[in-house]
Formats: structure tokens, C-alpha cells, sequence
């Protein structure tokens, strides 16, 4: 009955498209002769798209035409593909994003600190080729609260504030006070309430640093809000039982606190088993979802907690021999080059294998999932728009080709493109949408009235070009990337056309933040022995 109700919905829709009277002189752009392809509607023809101020504004089989024109011949017109999980929010990342068909890119796990959010969304206005987005970030929180804090400009970096906030280690291994616990939870609600798109926490890195109590309590902010929380779970990575316990703890507090709440990259150990929890929990009415990125080694710091050799060569038995990669020599590491690096270069960025090949198409054909690149950054990190890519430091090839890898697997590996379409944009935006988020509501879908975030791609080849080695060479097969209506890459070209609009809730005039007191800490425990002072960092 649900699924004939959907198709009932999609075939009036269609009706109302095909209403639209096809008048050129309407038209700012028209695309003809593409495959369209919707998501939602799985509305799927040839057709020609008219857009006016921004907005499809008809889908038809008329001949149509307006003041620019793209020829879609032989080409899939879809949405414009969204990342949750991109953490190069400038220039740069966002060209790069743009070259492989990335229209809206989002930080939902390190997140902007939240006292800055509203200067970090002004400081783009008007200045993006791209849509963005951040969340407020529970790690640049504890950063200032138990290290101390750091100048405006490096805060003013957003999720890039972490390249200087990660030389120290108290964010990450203390327990915070009662009294710094409401203060670290202030600064996550003070970035809620100038619009962010909801709680961004790196917990993986915090395992030991950050009770259970104190995870509730980040995620409730959240919740007042009606607000997700974006989470790299506690326990990632390591094997299939830790994995499934951090996923776990995530989503029982988002069911608790009836909240939204995303299991950032969960292409790990165990993923099958969180991929049936979020698929039953959806089912059951819960707006929980995860990302996948397909590639089988991951990026991080080389003081990431989970990579120190007690756990991943001691507990784990792996062996930085065969896991963890220099990316600009290409070496393996050993245990004094390790021990080494971290005296010399604690931050620097290293690749982690940790998949199996063969998973990646299995990813890309789950349901309910996103695709999120974690991207991360090259130097020069804040470099213009234009720099030479070919002139750009070591990355991860994510960063360039999340979007084209899993074109190109999908066609080597025969999953529909419209699972594609749906795991690269619609997916994303429709979680978002739920969660009251307008400017989601009307993107990641090809229908009248949407906004214009359009990817045009020859589906046979386009295609990903960097790798570990050289990470940072663009992706091919776009015929032209249209953000909010505009052309920004056109023919594989970037353009220098700054469209992109903020991906953010309206502010708000007052907090939702209530201090965490004591008197509620011992109600909640009535039967703690009266000599131990509760307070915030609780062992649990």
C-alpha cells in the first residue's frame, strides 16, 4: 500500500509537470535532451528542463529554449550531489567538490566552533561557487574549554581550526568538570542558535575523553533543537563487535531524545549489522541514517587516539607496515618512524587501509545510505579558487573523486543509476529536509519548483583520476555542474561563478541551552553512595 501511494503521488506530480507551458522567453538556461532522472518521483525519461531565477520551472518534451543553453544529448540531467562530510570548506575544496559534481558540501562531524558560526556563514556569502554548511563542532567545544582558547582567526577557520586545536591532547583525554561540561555544552548550543545544521562530533578521537553521560547530554542540546547529530561513533575504527557499540550508543540516545542523528562513515567492521540497525529503526519511524565513502583506506592525523600502538598494533594486531601510508613518499610506516613522526609532526595527515575491495559496491548498493566524502585538506588550504589542482600538496583521492568512484563502480558493477542519484544527493537531502531543513526540502530532487542544483554527465564516462598517490587530479565526464540555476563548471571547466548559498536553519533569538546541575545529576541516581560527589565525567 505504501509503495502504490508513492508511485500515485509521483504520477500526479508528473501530471502537474507536464502542465507547465514551455514558453522560451521564460527561460535563463534550458538543458535539452537529457535523461532526467529524479529520486523521489523515480521519474525517469527524456525530456527538456527550463529554469528561471534559480528554480526548475518545467520539465517537457516541447522544444524549449532560453538565454544559455546545455545540450544534455546522450547525458543523465539528476540533482546536484550533496556531502554531509566534507571538511575543505574553502576555495579550493570547493572547486574540487564542484569538478566532480558536488553542489552542496556540508561539515557534519568536525564541524565549525560554534561562537563563530555566525561569522563563518558571512564570511562566504556572496564569495562560494558552492552551497554550504556546518555544523556546531562538540570537539573545537571541549578544544577551547579544557586547552584554552586560540585567536578569532584560527577559530574563523571553521572545521580547519583543528589543524592548530590538535597540537594539544586535553580535548581529546580529560574528563571534563560539571562546571566545563555546561560550558563546552553552551558553545555547541550557542552554534545552534545562529543556524547551524546541528551537533558535529568527533567522538571516535575523544573514546576515553568523553563519558556516555557527556555524549547524552551533547546530543540533547541537539535535541531541543530538533536537530541531528552528526557523529564519527565512539570505538571507529576497530573490529565488528567496538564498531557496532559505538553505532549503538549514537542511535539509542537519538531514539531516547526522539532526535535525528547520522553514523558518519560506518564502512568499517560490522557495517552489516548497523546498516539492518538504521534500516529497522527507519522502518520504526526514527530519522537515522549513515554514510558510506567508497574506498578502501581511510585519512586521518597521525595522533588520531585509535592509531596509538597499544590499541591498533597491541589489541587490534594490525601492523602499521601494511596499514598506514605516507602519502607523499607512498612508504609503509614502521614503529620508530611512527614513534618518530609524532615526536616531529603529531598532525600530520596519513592514509589508514582498513576495507576489503570487494565491499565498496556492496556499499553503494545499500539502502537508505549516503555517500560523504570526509574530505580533508592539501596545501596551500586556503589557496584561491583557481590554483593550479596539479600544484596542490598531498590528500586523499576522496577528496577529488568520491562522487565519479561511485559512478564508475556503479557501472562496473551494474547498480542502477538511480540508486546512484539517490545515494549521492536525494538520500542526504531528504534526512535533511526532515529535520525542518528548507533549503534541503527543495534540492537533491529534479521537479518543478526546486531549486536549480543540477549535475549534467556523460554516464558512461565519467570517471575518477586521483588516487593515493596523486589525490588531487579533478575528476572528467561533466558536462556542466549548475549551482542555484548558474553553470559553474561547464565541459569539465571550472567557471569563476560564485553561486553558492548558505545550507543553513534560520538563527535564533534566544538559547535553548539548560545547565546540566547537580541536584538532576544525584535524582538520576539515587542509589550512589553518598561519599562520591557526582559530577560530570562519571565513569560509566
Amino acid at each position: 500500500m505504501k509503495k502504490q501511494r508513492h508511485l500515485l503521488a509521483g504520477t500526479l506530480l508528473m501530471s502537474v509537470i507536464w502542465a507547465v507551458p514551455a514558453l522560451a522567453q521564460d527561460y535563463d538556461l534550458v538543458i535539452n535532451n537529457g535523461r532526467v532522472m529524479d529520486p523521489e518521483t523515480l521519474y525517469d525519461d527524456v525530456a527538456n528542463v527550463g529554469i528561471k531565477d534559480g528554480r526548475i520551472v518545467a520539465i517537457t518534451k516541447d522544444a524549449i529554449t532560453g538565454t544559455e543553453t546545455v545540450d544534455a544529448t546522450g547525458h543523465i540531467v539528476g540533482p546536484g550531489f550533496v556531502d554531509t562530510h566534507f571538511h575543505w570548506q574553502a576555495p579550493l575544496g570547493y572547486a574540487l567538490g564542484l569538478r566532480d559534481g558536488l553542489t552542496s558540501a556540508m561539515d557534519i562531524e568536525l564541524g565549525c566552533p560554534g561562537t563563530f558560526i555566525a561569522k563563518w556563514y558571512e564570511a562566504r556569502a556572496g564569495v562560494t561557487q558552492g552551497n554550504y554548511g556546518c555544523g556546531s563542532s562538540h570537539e573545537s567545544a571541549r578544544a577551547m574549554v579544557i586547552d584554552g582558547k586560540m585567536s578569532d582567526e584560527i577559530y574563523e577557520r571553521g572545521p580547519m581550526a583543528v589543524m592548530e586545536s590538535r597540537k594539544k591532547n586535553g580535548w581529546s583525554l580529560n574528563r571534563a568538570t560539571l562546571e566545563q561540561g555546561n560550558e563546552i555544552l553552551e558553545i555547541i548550543d550557542k552554534g545552534l542558535q545562529d543556524g547551524a545544521l546541528g551537533v558535529a562530533s568527533t567522538l571516535g578521537y575523544m573514546r576515553d575523553g568523553v563519558s556516555s553521560r557527556e555524549m547524552f547530554e551533547v546530543q540533547k542540546v541537539g535535541a531541543r533543537y530538533g536537530r541531528l547529530t552528526g557523529a564519527h561513533t565512539r570505538f571507529t575504527p576497530d573490529n565488528d563487535t567496538m564498531e557496532n557499540l559505538g553505532q549503538q550508543e549514537l542511535l539509542l540516545n537519538a531514539v531516547a531524545l526522539g532526535a535525528p542523528a547520522i553514523a558518519l562513515h560506518f564502512n568499517n567492521p560490522g557495517w552489516q549489522l548497523t546498516t539492518e540497525l538504521l534500516s529497522r529503526l527507519r522502518d520504526a519511524g526514527h530519522n537515522v541514517w549513515g554514510e558510506v565513502y567508497p574506498y578502501t583506506g581511510g585519512t586521518t592525523f597521525l595522533n588520531a587516539v585509535f592509531l596509538a600502538p597499544d590499541n591498533w598494533v597491541g589489541r587490534m594486531g594490525h601492523r602499521y607496515e601494511d596499514t598506514l601510508q605516507d602519502p607523499i613518499t607512498g612508504e609503509f610506516y614502521d614503529l620508530d618512524r611512527y614513534n618518530a613522526d609524532m615526536e616531529s609532526d603529531p598532525t600530520k595527515l596519513i592514509i589508514l587501509y582498513k576495507a576489503a575491495e570487494e565491499d565498496l559496491p556492496k556499499w553503494l548498493s545499500l539502502k537508505g545510505v549516503t555517500v560523504a566524502s570526509d574530505s580533508v585538506t592539501a596545501e596551500p588550504i586556503f589557496g584561491p579558487w583557481d590554483f593550479p589542482f596539479d600544484q596542490l600538496g598531498a590528500s586523499h583521492p576522496r577528496t577529488s573523486g568520491t562522487r565519479s568512484i561511485s559512478l564508475r563502480l556503479g557501472r562496473e558493477n551494474n547498480i542502477p543509476m538511480m540508486q546512484l542519484l539517490s545515494i549521492l544527493s536525494y538520500n542526504a537531502a531528504k534526512h535533511l529536509g526532515d529535520t525542518g531543513l528548507k533549503a534541503m526540502q527543495e534540492r537533491g530532487r529534479i521537479q518543478t519548483g526546486m531549486v536549480a542544483d543540477i549535475v549534467v554527465f556523460d554516464p558512461e564516462l565519467v570517471t575518477d583520476n586521483s588516487t593515493y598517490r596523486n589525490a588531487t587530479v579533478p575528476s572528467t565526464g561533466f558536462k556542466a555542474v549548475i549551482v542555484n540555476g548558474q553553470v559553474t563548471v561547464r565541459d569539465d571547466e571550472l567557471l569563476g561563478v560564485f553561486a553558492g548559498q548558505p545550507i543553513r536553519f534560520e538563527p535564533e533569538a534566544k538559547p535553548r541551552f539548560e545547565p546540566v546541575s547537580i541536584e538532576a545529576w544525584k535524582a538520576e541516581f539515587t542509589t550512589a553512595t553518598p561519599e562520591v560527589t557526582p559530577i560530570f565525567p562519571v565513569n560509566d
